[in-house]
């Protein structure tokens, strides 16, 4: 993986993204990889939260994180799909490929 401290927000959340898409496609085959992704998907957002470039938008990124949790155990405080997670992190990889 690039340096993350070099990277845009869009591409680290672009990068989150990719890890969501890999636990909603193990979700239901793999359950050791679907906590592998998600792990991942954790600590690529808990390097995001740290950058302090990004510092002005920590509370949105502390609340995705929020939200991929609540998604991890059940949903049952946001009512939140690890589908609509894909969907919102899905935008971020795309506008990363575009601005190449």
């Amino acid at each position: 993986m690039a340096d993350w401290q070099k990277m845009s927000l869009v591409e680290q959340l672009g990068n989150v993204g990719g890890e969501v898409h890999r636990a909603l496609k193990w979700r239901d085959r793999d359950q050791k990889l679907y906590w592998n992704s998600l792990g991942r998907a954790f600590d690529l957002l808990d390097r995001s939260i740290n950058d302090e470039r990004w510092s002005g938008r920590r509370k949105e990124l502390v609340r995705a994180r929020e939200l991929l949790g609540d998604t991890a155990t059940g949903g049952r405080e946001y009512n939140t799909s690890l589908e609509e997670l894909d969907d919102y992190f899905l935008e971020f990889a795309t506008a990363a490929r575009l601005n190449r």
